[in-house]
């Protein structure tokens, strides 16, 4: 959750709190209270697929890594030292076997390793009298179809990620709404109770991030800061 985002929330949840140790402001409040309930609800929902988003693309990446992994120094290297012995009979097919340096992203890797294992199966017959293992083609296979899963599973992953992150603005946004609603019926309520008012003004204010500490200059005593700026909501 972005950070002015969450400050937005944890002020609609302090709010709510605040409702609860004062109940009685009238039946004219209900209404938004109940608005406050719902988008903190959803609030709460999109931040557990955020995370949810955040686990797919890390579990995706490991498995995508452990794949490229056993791929290149299990299947991928037995196809190679197989080709370098059958390029006696066929010399194209060390060329055709050599797997490129430059293949570093994901992507570039599948569409390699792809094409390696497209191409031994087509010339399988050639490879097997010169130690192909018809076992390691078909993991390679399979590796292969594992790999593209992890992939569709990173991509969305990240697709749930970015949109839950997206909607979180604009729910942190409508709780502030919410409570700017809320603001004058409080303030008409408590006008005899300071100390109430001082309630609602804590609770019903967003602190805002401390702006960055510049660096001093060179024997000078740096400024002392204090905490973040506080900004009411309503």
């Amino acid at each position: 959750m972005r950070a002015k985002s969450r400050r937005k929330i944890e002020m609609g949840q302090r709010v709510l709190e605040f409702i609860r140790q004062n109940p009685d402001l009238g039946p004219g409040f209900a209404t938004a209270t109940a608005r406050l309930k719902e988008r903190l609800e959803r609030a709460r929902q999109l931040a557990q697929q955020q995370l949810d988003g955040r686990s797919e693309v890390s579990a995706a990446t490991a498995r995508k890594k452990d794949l490229r992994r056993t791929m290149l120094h299990a299947h991928l290297d037995h196809l190679t030292s197989v080709a370098q012995v059958a390029a006696a009979e066929d010399p194209e097919l060390a060329q055709k076997f050599s797997f490129p340096a430059d293949a570093r992203t994901y992507l570039s890797f599948r569409a390699a390793a792809s094409s390696m294992a497209a191409e031994a199966e087509s010339r399988k017959d050639l490879l097997l009298k010169h130690g192909l293992s018809e076992d390691v083609l078909s993991g390679l296979m399979t590796s292969l179809d594992q790999f593209e899963t992890a992939v569709e599973q990173g991509s969305a992953g990240r697709l749930t990620r970015v949109g839950a992150t997206a909607e979180l603005v604009t729910v942190a946004d409508e709780v502030v709404q919410v409570v700017k609603v809320m603001n004058g019926l409080v303030r008409l309520k408590f006008a005899s109770q300071p100390n109430v008012l001082a309630a609602w003004e804590s609770a019903s204010s967003v602190f805002a991030t401390p702006k960055a500490e510049e660096q001093p200059a060179p024997g000078t005593t740096p400024p002392v800061t204090g905490g973040g700026e506080v900004r009411p909501a309503a």
